[in-house]
């Protein structure tokens, strides 16, 4: 319909070639043609009836009329280019969907790329970016589609192409005829995983490397090396080194007094991982080597949610845990991490364990006592005393709730809990001023056959600091301290909550809280704890802010319904805690035995702090001072920490 129009006007303004209001007429009407089809029709409408009319006037008359006649069209044709829905880019749209079909047909994947970002509208853009990487995906150019779909800025559509990409066939491009071509793409991988891992420019490094014939690649220096001449193993750790010596940011092992991790980014650079089928490296796991978490800071205009706190190299010490190399602070996990954030998501940040003798283990343990206290025990006799009267109480039972038992953050919770009362029964050392409950017993202490008492850990910041415009927190405070209280015990083991707690009792949680940061430095298992009431706070704020609404982050990898596929992120799982030893001990006071026995657990509710009154503004500017510090910038692509 266009073209016959289009055609209509040419020979309308061949015809009145000789006349000059008509060529006026013909000038704006190849103006329209160019500007907007619509106006294109109102032209070929208007113009005979304008020309007619102007002819008819007299020759004085004429030139006004011209004028007028071409300020009216001009007018008309600027107005009907400014309406919503009609422009030139209309009438190009076809042509340059037209052009990306055609040079994905034909395999021209660069050309196709370019088209696709070169689109102003983010939803086309990604959806563009989405079929060029499938298509490169489905040819078997696997890492060139992981690079395109890295392009894609909406983490659902990121993730929906990523999923397609690792269900292609890898070996889809040699099976397409002729010759045999060389599988660079796996020898790329190989290479750029084993040599150096952190100094390529996939992910942010100095490095680069290409396909290229012969078996060769490109180091982080920019030297052209063979692949077959790194044959010892003392040459490979040369070249590691080298490659790594590095400075700016690129160092993850470095300390830094702030390092700032991007949670988007991460998951972003996890899910290009998980695709190839391979798991988060150790940089990832241990969160480029945080060791507290100090900020969160919100970046809308790069997408990005920023944990920010101190970081370095890490190790694992005697106990398997991941620690700082200085300090011997255990590092921030990232299993940790998705846990509590889907924790936060569906269970409200409630989640927490317990650790409690049964029933029938108290009534047998009480009536054992009594007969006991008949008569006394002999020399040499209290080793295999204690021994029958743990075994009489039995193991405590483990309860878990709001998270997977199975998981990382359960065993931390249990563990903390149990090392704890081991402290307060004297059966562990503490530290300097921290004096357990039955060493504390004065001479007087009233006889009492079994004492019950319960500890427990919970959260303990002094506040969260943000400022006016919520779009950077600080955690403030020591994060952790112990509660207590007396149980009363009946004749048939059943225990029943008071609500009070006595002063030896009171003395021991408070005297525990009070040297927590001591008591971490000696057992990481606390600092550990500490760290997991971090994320949780931390993921509070995310939910109860609306923080990943803010940047358009959605947790498509992160979040529960993505595990259950094979693309979402799989927290490692291990066999879950459900008994553990009792934990009890005797003093003798005044010939009369003072059994304890305790009972407790990690009881966490982040609600409360996320409220909005319990967060207070910062008027002094400081931390939106942080905030601007610690920004982004101009990141290489692949990165997703940055000092």
């Amino acid at each position: 319909m266009w073209h016959a129009d289009r055609q209509a006007i040419g020979v309308r303004a061949n015809h009145v070639a000789a006349h000059p209001p008509r060529q006026l007429a013909n000038r704006c009407g190849i103006l329209v043609e160019r500007l907007s089809p619509i106006a294109l029709v109102l032209v070929e409408r208007l113009s005979p009836i304008a020309l007619v009319l102007v002819e008819r006037l007299s020759p004085i008359a004429r030139p006004a009329a011209h004028r007028c006649w071409a300020v009216c069209l001009t007018v008309a044709v600027l107005a009907i280019n400014a309406w919503p829905g009609v422009s030139l880019a209309q009438d190009q749209e076809p042509a340059e969907s037209g052009r990306f079909e055609a040079f994905l047909q034909a395999g021209e994947f660069g050309p196709a790329q370019a088209l696709a970002l070169s689109r102003e509208q983010p939803q086309q853009r990604d959806a563009w970016l989405g079929r060029v990487a499938q298509a490169q995906a489905d040819l078997g150019a696997r890492r060139a589609s992981l690079a395109t779909a890295s392009q894609i800025a909406d983490d659902r559509r990121r993730s929906e192409t990523l999923g397609h990409i690792g269900t292609a066939p890898v070996a889809a491009w040699n099976a397409r005829g002729g010759g045999v071509q060389a599988d660079f793409d796996s020898l790329i991988e190989l290479i750029t995983s084993t040599i150096a891992p952190q100094t390529w420019d996939d992910v942010g490094g100095p490095g680069a490397i290409q396909g290229f014939e012969g078996g060769v690649y490109v180091d982080a220096g920019g030297m052209l090396r063979r692949v077959s001449q790194v044959s010892d193993s003392s040459e490979l750790v040369e070249l590691r080194r080298r490659a790594a010596a590095d400075g700016g940011n690129r160092n993850v092992r470095r300390s830094s007094p702030l390092r700032k991790v991007s949670l988007t980014r991460l998951e972003k650079e996890l899910q290009l991982r998980s695709a190839q089928r391979l798991e988060a490296d150790d940089a990832m796991r241990c969160l480029a080597g945080l060791t507290r978490i100090k900020y969160l800071l919100v970046y809308p205009q790069t997408g990005d949610l920023v944990l920010a706190g101190p970081a370095g190299d890490w190790r694992q010490d005697g106990e398997s845990r991941r620690v700082n190399v200085e300090s011997g602070a255990p590092v921030v996990q990232l299993d940790d991490l998705v846990v509590l954030l889907r924790n936060a998501w569906h269970a409200e940040g409630r989640f927490g364990c317990s650790i409690t003798p049964t029933q029938q283990g108290l009534a047998a343990t009480r009536a054992f006592l009594a007969e006991s206290a008949e008569r006394p025990l002999k020399a040499g006799q209290r080793e295999r005393w204690l021994e029958t009267l743990r075994s009489t109480l039995g193991p405590q039972e483990i309860d878990i709730y709001g998270i997977d038992r199975r998981t990382r953050v359960a065993r931390v919770l249990v563990e903390a809990d149990y090392r704890m009362k081991l402290v307060g029964m004297g059966l562990e050392p503490g530290v300097f001023g921290v004096v357990s409950y039955l060493d504390s017993l004065p001479a007087d202490h009233p006889p009492q056959s079994l004492d019950v008492l319960r500890w427990w850990f919970t959260l303990n910041y002094q506040d969260l600091r943000a400022t006016p415009a919520r779009d950077a927190f600080e955690l403030r405070g020591q994060g952790v301290k112990v509660l207590s209280e007396n149980e009363l015990l009946t004749e048939q083991g059943e225990r029943r909550h008071t609500g009070k707690s006595d002063e030896l009792n009171l003395q021991f949680a408070r005297s525990f809280t009070l040297h927590f940061d001591r008591l971490a430095a000696t057992y990481p298992i606390y600092a550990e704890l500490r760290n997991v009431f971090d994320l949780a706070l931390v993921a509070a704020v995310l939910r109860s802010e609306d923080l990943p609404g803010q940047v358009g982050w959605h947790r498509t990898h992160f979040d529960p319904a993505a595990a259950e596929s094979d693309w979402g992120y799989r927290v490692p799982l291990d066999t879950a805690p459900r008994q553990v030893d009792s934990v009890i001990n005797h003093r003798l006071i005044q010939r009369t035995r003072i059994v304890a026995g305790v009972s407790g657990g990690v009881a966490v509710d982040t609600r409360p702090l996320v409220a909005g009154d319990r967060i207070r503004t910062d008027d002094y500017g400081t931390l939106r001072a942080e905030r601007g510090s610690a920004a982004p910038g101009d990141l290489p692509p692949g990165a997703w920490w940055w000092d």
